[in-house]
C-alpha cells in the first residue's frame, strides 16, 4: 500500500534529492552515450558534464522554462518527468545509478540501439526495460547505490 502511495507522491523535489545522492555515469550509460553520439549528425558540446548534472539541471528548473524553454506546469509528479524525458542516456543513467541489475541495463542498451533513430522510440525502449515502477523501488531503498557492474 505504501509503495503505491509513493508512486503517485514522489515530487520533482523528492526526485532531485535522490538524484543528488547518486553516483556518476556508469559503464552502461557511457556505452549508450558513445554509441548514440557515433550515430548522430549533430555533435555539439552539451551544457552538462554527466547525466547526474543533466538531471540536476533539469529538475532544479522544473517549475520554470529551464534550459529547454519548456512550458511551465506545476504539480506534476516525478513519474511524469521520467516518462517524458527525451534523452536515452539520461533515462538509463537513473536506472544504472540507482542500482538496476546488469542484465536489465544490458537489455535497455540493446533495445535502445535497436529501436531506430528517433528519440521517442529510443527512450521508450529504455523505459520498457527500466520502467518508473522499478526506478521508484530502487530509489525508495534506504540507500540507492550506483551499479558498479561492467558493461
Amino acid at each position: 500500500m505504501i509503495y503505491h502511495k509513493l508512486v503517485r507522491a514522489m515530487s520533482p523535489t523528492d526526485l532531485r534529492m535522490r538524484v543528488q545522492e547518486l553516483g556518476p555515469d556508469g559503464p552502461f550509460t557511457i556505452q549508450l552515450t558513445t554509441a548514440l553520439a557515433a550515430r548522430s549528425s549533430t555533435r555539439g558540446k552539451a551544457w552538462y558534464g554527466d547525466q547526474r548534472e543533466h538531471w540536476m539541471g533539469w529538475l532544479r528548473e522544473y517549475d520554470g522554462p529551464g534550459a529547454y524553454g519548456r512550458q511551465v506546469h506545476s504539480g506534476r509528479a516525478a513519474s511524469f518527468i521520467y516518462n517524458h524525458i527525451m534523452s536515452p542516456p539520461m533515462i538509463l543513467w537513473l536506472g544504472e545509478a540507482a542500482g538496476a541489475e546488469k542484465q536489465v541495463l544490458k537489455r535497455a542498451v540493446a533495445d535502445c540501439l535497436a529501436a531506430g533513430p528517433t528519440l521517442p522510440k529510443q527512450c521508450g525502449a529504455v523505459r520498457s526495460a527500466v520502467p518508473w515502477a522499478s526506478i521508484l523501488k530502487l530509489l525508495s531503498r534506504d540507500t540507492a547505490a550506483p551499479s558498479r557492474q561492467e558493461a
